[in-house]
C-alpha cells in the first residue's frame, strides 16, 4: 500500500509537473502571440503614417504640378499657335506670288498655243502645197 501511495504521490507530483510546464508553454506562447501582434501593430502604424506623409506630400505638391502643367499646355498652344500663324503667312505670300504671277503665265500659255497654231498652219500649207506641187 505504502508502494501505491508512493506510486500515486509520485504520479500526483509527475502530473503536477505536467500543468505547469503546460502552463508556462502556454504563458510563452502567449507572449510570443502578443509579441508578433504588437510587431505587426507598430509596421501598419509606421506603414499608415509613411502613406499619410505621401499623402501630404502630394497634396502640398499638387498645385505646383497643375501649375506647371497648365503653363506647358499655355506654351504648346502658343507654339501651335504661331506655327499655324506661320503656314497662313506662307499660303498667302505663295497665294500672292500666284495672283501676280497668273496674267503672264496665261499671256505666255497664250503665246504658246499661239505659235503651236502658227507652226501647225505652216505644216498644214506645206503639205498642201507639196501635194499641189505632187500632183502637177
Amino acid at each position: 500500500m505504502r508502494d501505491q501511495k508512493k506510486q500515486a504521490a509520485k504520479e500526483a507530483k509527475c502530473e503536477e509537473k505536467h500543468i505547469a510546464e503546460e502552463a508556462t508553454r502556454l504563458a510563452r506562447e502567449q507572449a510570443r502571440r502578443k509579441t508578433g501582434l504588437a510587431r505587426e501593430q507598430a509596421i501598419q502604424k509606421e506603414q499608415a503614417a509613411k502613406e499619410a506623409k505621401r499623402e501630404e506630400k502630394r497634396i502640398a505638391e499638387e498645385p505646383a504640378l497643375l501649375a506647371k502643367d497648365q503653363a506647358r499646355r499655355k506654351a504648346d498652344l502658343t507654339r501651335e499657335q504661331a506655327i499655324q500663324e506661320e503656314q497662313s503667312l506662307k499660303e498667302a505670300k505663295r497665294s500672292e506670288k500666284r495672283t501676280a504671277e497668273e496674267p503672264a503665265l496665261l499671256a505666255k500659255d497664250q503665246a504658246r498655243r499661239k505659235a503651236d497654231l502658227a507652226r501647225e498652219q505652216e505644216i498644214a500649207e506645206d503639205q498642201e502645197a507639196r501635194k499641189l506641187k505632187s500632183n502637177k
